[in-house]
């Protein structure tokens, strides 16, 4: 083999496997930038091409550049001649999708004038898959070789963008997958943003759904209470704390927007923003750190009033002015860490905010309506008037009934409560007559006594000081009458010194009167300081000793108690004064007199399973009421019991009792529901 043969053979093998790396790359996951610079760099390579461009058609049918390598900046730039002729070329092969060979400084010179402006041989292959027209590889070639050569250029290029094909192919059908599911997804957010009417239910779907369909990091809704903006519902939270930071920086920004009425993007940068606007972004940021935020009011949809046979009582949208009426919230998306293009970050969420704001529209008039929660509480109970449930909601009607009636037409004993104590009829209450201090305790408790019996002694220091001043003040008395009767006696005196001294001896008689009847109160006082027992019984206080020995006393204090515990005992009963109206109607309905008696039933709080039985006569009913710490105020009145059944149970003296005083028969409603009708006309009084 010569060295042109080897040389021919290792280009061929070098052009296979550029070749088979094409169609690995055609058949790959690549994206766009990889597939189109791999695919062109492999295709310059293969031909020893100058360089090359891919165009492919958009949406529009126009050619957009792709990708190119070492193209003229002329041929790029359609404001030249150079740049329109080569790209109506272009132009007529990508439509037309036939390849051709262009030689170099070649074209038509007509009005509509097309061809070559370069020095080199333009290889245009065209792109294409089933039928349709995508677009066009252009190669920039030597123009010094044989027809048959690049005849061979146009045939390379062609199987290349055959196997383009199959990624273009691939890509379609990616794209199509993508706008299926974007659009599965747009109608799943359409039904169930409408689904609901309730405003609160709906703010969650916008919020939550929409996330999911704008693929950013949190979506939150805002509603317009007056003049400001309050969040109701962020995309990923059950609930809202309204006192939280970043909540309230989010409603201070949806405000201020709100109140301006325009939309705001935020990409970072708060150029030309209104310094409101700016100082209530940058608040917000600062707590969420979000990287692209859009605050789009949302608007009530303007509506044509007037009623024909194709239109809602409601009237047609005016689709002109959708978004010109009134504005009732704000929608806020956020993208934190994700980085969606920004022409599909906006087209979504115009999707979202187009939905979102007819059905927050829709769910705000709904429930506006006047009395709505009852139209709605009415309309959910109707279910009870169905076929399978109609004969239990009769049932529970009859019984109902059967209750009510019952409670009306059934009459019950009525008794009012009130506690109360159990006292003896003979009981003292020793109070200290003087000031003092308990100098010995002579009884305990439950020690028996006698009338005059000593229980306590106590002392007075200041008035034992007074006593011996009295009678020192008296034995200087008596000293100076003495002095005055000796002088008296002298008979040499002149009648002036007598009269003197006689003036005098009336003076200190006078004094001595005095501070006799002085000494005489203060032993009277001093006598007082022995406490003694006025009633036969036994002391009731407990630990006494402990109590008072060594304790300085007050005139008035309490002592101790004494009660005669043979004598019958009785209930001191403490009615609440509101209950005491009852009462009066009932001494009034019968006529009864303050010698008449009531019936009373009572329990010891000792033994509450033992119901007794006293009476209580009216004239024991005190005509005024008394302040009680827990009753606020109480109508006192005294119960005599029954002594024999009382006696049974040993109850010791001041143990709390139950009682019930009877006043007639009344309805079984009122009985038991009484307090709270009272409570409730006190409460809305």
């Amino acid at each position: 083999m010569t060295a042109n043969q080897q040389t021919v053979e290792e280009t061929k093998a070098q052009i296979r496997g550029l070749v088979n790396e094409i169609a690995q790359l055609a058949k790959s996951g690549a994206t766009p930038d990889e597939f189109y610079s791999g695919l062109l760099t492999r295709i310059i390579t293969a031909l020893a091409a100058a360089g090359g461009a891919i165009w492919l058609l958009d949406e529009n049918g126009k050619l957009r550049l792709q990708y190119q390598v070492n193209a003229e900046q002329s041929l790029l730039n359609h404001d030249n001649e150079d740049g329109v002729k080569h790209q109506r070329l272009i132009e007529r092969v990508a439509k037309t999708g036939q390849s051709l060979l262009v030689p170099p400084y070649s074209g038509t010179t007509d009005g509509e004038g097309e061809g070559n402006p370069t020095r080199y041989l333009l290889v245009l292959g065209s792109l294409k898959h089933d039928e349709r027209q995508d677009g066009l590889i252009e190669v920039f070639q030597r123009p010094d070789t044989a027809p048959d050569t690049q005849r061979g250029y146009l045939r390379f290029v062609q199987q290349m963008c055959d196997l383009a094909a199959e990624w273009l192919r691939g890509q379609t059908l990616r794209t199509l997958g993508d706008r299926q599911s974007l659009w599965q997804q747009a109608d799943a957010f359409a039904r169930a943003s409408h689904e609901s009417l309730d405003l609160k239910e709906t703010a969650y779907i916008v919020a939550n759904d929409g996330r999911r369909l704008i693929g950013c990091d949190r979506v939150s809704v805002a509603i317009k209470k007056g003049r400001k903006c309050l969040v109701q519902a962020i995309s990923g939270q059950d609930t809202i704390e309204n006192r939280s930071n970043i909540v309230a920086a989010l409603n201070h920004l949806a405000t201020k927007v709100v109140a301006a009425g325009e939309p705001l993007w935020h990409d970072g940068s708060t150029e030309d923003l209104p310094p409101q606007i700016e100082e209530a972004l940058e608040d917000y940021v600062d707590q969420s750190y979000g990287r692209n935020i859009a605050v789009l009011p949302l608007r009530e949809p303007e509506r044509r009033l007037g009623v024909s046979q194709d239109q809602g009582a409601a009237g047609e949208i005016d689709r002109d002015n959708a978004h010109r009426g009134e504005v009732i919230g704000a929608l806020i998306v956020e993208q934190i860490e994700s980085a969606i293009p920004p022409e599909i970050f906006k087209a979504r969420c115009d999707l979202v905010y187009e939905h979102g704001t007819r059905a927050i529209a829709n769910s705000m008039s709904h429930s506006n309506l006047f009395l709505m929660p009852l139209w709605r509480a009415l309309g959910r109970a109707t279910w009870v008037l169905r076929a399978r449930t109609l004969p239990k909601t009769i049932g529970i009607v009859t019984l109902l009934c059967a209750v009510v009636l019952g409670l009306i037409f059934i009459k019950k004993d009525f008794n009012l409560e009130a506690e109360g104590t159990l006292v003896p009829t003979q009981r003292r209450e020793i109070f200290a007559p003087i000031d003092g201090e308990v100098l010995q305790v002579l009884v305990d408790h439950d020690d028996p006594v006698e009338e005059g019996d000593l229980l306590v002694r106590m002392v007075n220091r200041d008035l034992e000081i007074q006593l011996t001043e009295v009678v020192g003040q008296l034995a200087t008395n008596r000293v100076e009458e003495r002095r005055v009767q000796g002088q008296l006696r002298l008979r040499n005196l002149e009648l002036s010194e007598r009269r003197a001294l006689e003036a005098e001896q009336i003076k200190l008689d006078t004094e001595y009167d005095v501070l006799k009847k002085k000494e005489n109160l203060y032993l009277r006082r001093m006598g007082e300081l022995e406490i003694k027992s006025p009633i036969n019984g036994r002391v009731a206080s407990w630990d006494v000793e402990k109590t008072l020995h060594s304790r300085p006393i007050v005139t008035g204090q309490v002592l101790l108690e004494v009660a005669d515990l043979d004598e019958p005992l009785v209930l001191e009963v403490e009615l609440p004064e509101k209950r005491e109206g009852h009462l009066d109607r009932y001494v009034k309905e019968q006529q009864m007199t303050e010698q008449d008696k009531l019936t009373v039933s009572y329990i010891l709080a000792t033994d509450p399973d033992t119901p007794l039985d006293a009476e209580l006569a009216l004239d024991s009913v005190s005509m005024r009421a008394d302040p009680n710490e827990e009753h606020g105020a109480v109508i006192k009145m005294r119960a005599v019991p029954s002594q024999e059944n009382l006696r049974e149970l040993q109850p010791r003296p001041g143990a709390k009792v139950i009682a019930k005083i009877y006043c007639g028969r009344r309805s079984s409603g009122f009985v038991f529901f009484h307090e709270i009708y009272e409570w409730c006309c006190k409460f809305f009084f």
